[in-house]
Order: structure tokens, then sequence, then C-alpha cells
């Protein structure tokens, strides 16, 4: 069984999250996906999200692409997550190119490209 995993936010789920979560599924047979803690993005990223932590795993959950979710609660985790559970695919954006490449001693690490019309910064900002 090929593992793939994924980390972010996923606030304001839409359908560029979709895209990727379905993208990241296809590299693999079981879909991790890493699942910033409202703590996390707080403390470390400055972000303040709409739906509580949850609320956001409840609707990763809900996707048919997501076999697991897991808390991700500090940048220096992926390792520990990548051995933890016998991961072969590391996925992210590609706005993130080049920042994991460190986990290629570990697994793939494989970037895929964003939707570009569309993110949750420019949600909340339309909504403004």
């Amino acid at each position: 069984m090929k593992k793939i995993i994924t980390y972010g936010t996923f606030d304001l789920l839409h359908y560029g999250h979709i895209n990727l979560l379905q993208r990241a599924k296809a590299l693999g047979d079981y879909l991790i996906v890493a699942l910033s803690t409202d703590e996390f993005n707080w403390n470390s990223k400055q972000k303040k999200c709409y739906f509580t932590y949850e609320q956001r795993k409840r609707l990763l959950e809900a996707v048919r692409y997501v076999d697991l979710v897991i808390p991700e609660e500090n940048w220096e985790q992926k390792i520990s997550d990548v051995k933890e559970f016998k991961v072969d695919t590391f996925v992210m954006g590609d706005d993130w190119t080049g920042k994991f490449d460190f986990l290629k001693d570990y697994c793939e690490v494989v970037y895929l490209p964003r939707t570009p019309e569309i993110s949750t910064t420019q949600i909340k900002n339309d909504l403004k």
C-alpha cells in the first residue's frame, strides 16, 4: 500500500482543496491529511480560522479521498510523521516548491500545481 501525506489548514473548504486532495490521493492508496490545529495556526502562522480544528477535521473526514486526518501541531513534526505512518510520498501545493526537499531523505516529495483562481485568502477578502 502506497501512503501519501499532505499538510494544511483547509479552512473554508473549497474546490481548490478538493482538487489537491484528489490529485494527492491519485498518487497512492491511502491519503493522510495533517491538519493544522487552531493553536499552531495562531501561534506559528498568525492565522485565525473561521472553522475550528474539530469542524475542519469533520469536513475533511467527509471527503472521499481522505483516509486519515491527524493534527499538525508544529513545523518540525513532518519527519516523525513520515516515519510513524510509513509514508511513501509527501505532497504540497507548488507555492511551497523546494521548502520541503529535506524530506527527500525519507520519502518522495511532490509539489502539485494549485488551482490558480481560488484560495481561502481570496474568499475571505471577497467576503469583506
